[in-house]
Formats: C-alpha cells, structure tokens, sequence
C-alpha cells in the first residue's frame, strides 16, 4: 500500500490547577480560539473547544506525526504562558497536571461536538468532578 492513512479524532479534558474557576466567560471565547489556533499549527484539525470556568473540552484530529502526550503538554504550556502574559485572567493562571484523552469514532463525533457544544447546559446538571468520574468508568479506567 503507497499511502498512510490516519483520521484519529480526540476528545480531551484538562482543568485549571485546583479546579479555580479563572476562565472568566468574558475571556473565554479568546481562551478557546487561543487553544484552537495552537492545535492547528501543531497540524491538528480542530473541530470544536468549550469549556467552563475550571476545565475544557476539545474534539480534534490527531497529527499522526505527534504523540498525544506531546500535543497535549504543549497546548497547555503554550496556553498558559500566553494567558498569563496578556493578563486575561486575574490571578496567575495554570492548567492542574494530567489530562485525559479518548478517541472518538467516526460514527459520534456529532455527537461528541454537541455534547462539548452544549457544556453550559450539561453542567447545570452534573459537576466537573462527577462528569469526569463518568467518563474514565465508561472508558474502563479507574480514579
């Protein structure tokens, strides 16, 4: 075969360090395409990033020519030094250490986009703690 083919789409969540809620909703949207921008010059297709004042949410296709952990680490490093050197939070800004990554089929993406789309909505409901809880169950991983 002549050709390599990769389409790995990515759900991941991280959090702000001690789960501080510092995305403010007036800096949130310049927040949101700040990481977007990061992903697509790491080569990654960005398809959507939302969040709430203490944790984020991006679905994405994976650079075959990047690990996970390196996208990841350098998204956030890179996020927050900008965040921090344009001041668009109050107090000194930092992601908590660790992430978690999961991919996506083909067949729910929509369904993933919509479900990061309506973030707002969802955690009127659930907790950031009880959300992720639930993801790491349905995805076989322990807490």
């Amino acid at each position: 075969m002549p050709h390599s083919f990769n389409k790995i789409w990515i759900h991941a969540i991280w959090a702000t360090k001690d789960r501080l809620p510092l995305i403010s909703q007036a800096k949130e949207k310049q927040v949101f395409q700040l990481i977007s921008d990061q992903l697509c010059e790491l080569g990654c297709r960005v398809r959507i990033v939302n969040g709430m004042p203490d944790h984020v949410h991006i679905l994405f296709l994976q650079n075959p020519q990047k690990s996970i952990t390196e996208i990841i680490k350098q998204i956030k490093g890179g996020s927050s030094h900008h965040i921090n050197q344009n001041n668009l939070t109050k107090e000194k800004f930092a992601w908590q250490t660790g992430y978690a990554a999961f991919s996506v089929s083909e067949s729910v993406v929509e369904k993933v986009f919509q479900y990061i789309k309506n973030q707002k909505e969802h955690h009127q409901q659930k907790t950031f703690q009880e959300e992720y809880e639930e993801f790491l169950k349905l995805n076989g991983l322990t807490f």
